[in-house]
């Protein structure tokens, strides 16, 4: 079956016009955003309340200090990356592109030296921790969708 095009116009689509002053304030204070160095400092928060409760949970630092890590391993790699990025040499695709490469690489060296950083290492608090606060982005955009879903 052929595709049929004819409802394709390039008139239907509106005019845009341009925001007053007013009107962006108002969109801006509907859809707040977040700085990436609130993530991230959401992502670290969550790293050292998950190593606090492994150390509890475990009555030892062996765990406690390898969930602290497992927290490091998701958090330095980002620190990096968002220096990088939002500096004057990440401001391009291959910026950018750089940066992740960058990032990817410290985060498997980093996970890669773990044994031989923490000894004991426990593997379980320190991947448990790390995937914990990998997932924080992601739970923090969910619940700012959510909260402009009601204020709307």
């Amino acid at each position: 079956m052929p595709f049929d095009d004819s409802d394709w116009s390039e008139d239907d689509d509106p005019p845009v016009r341009p925001l007053t002053r007013e009107e962006a304030q108002a969109l801006f204070a509907r859809h707040p955003s977040l700085s990436i160095w609130q993530l991230i400092a959401a992502q670290a928060a969550l790293g050292v309340l998950v190593a606090l409760v492994w150390g509890a949970l475990s009555h030892g630092p062996n765990a406690a200090v390898s969930a602290l890590y497992g927290g490091a391993v998701a958090v330095v790699p980002n620190v990096l990356m968002a220096r990088g990025v939002l500096g004057r040499a990440g401001r391009s695709v291959g910026g950018l592109l750089f940066w992740e490469v960058l990032k990817l690489g410290l985060t498997g060296a980093m996970l890669v030296l773990a044994p031989v950083w923490i000894k004991p290492l426990n593997w379980l608090a320190m991947l448990v921790t790390l995937v914990l606060c990998l997932k924080v982005f992601g739970v923090v955009l969910l619940v700012q969708r959510r909260r402009e879903k009601r204020s709307s």
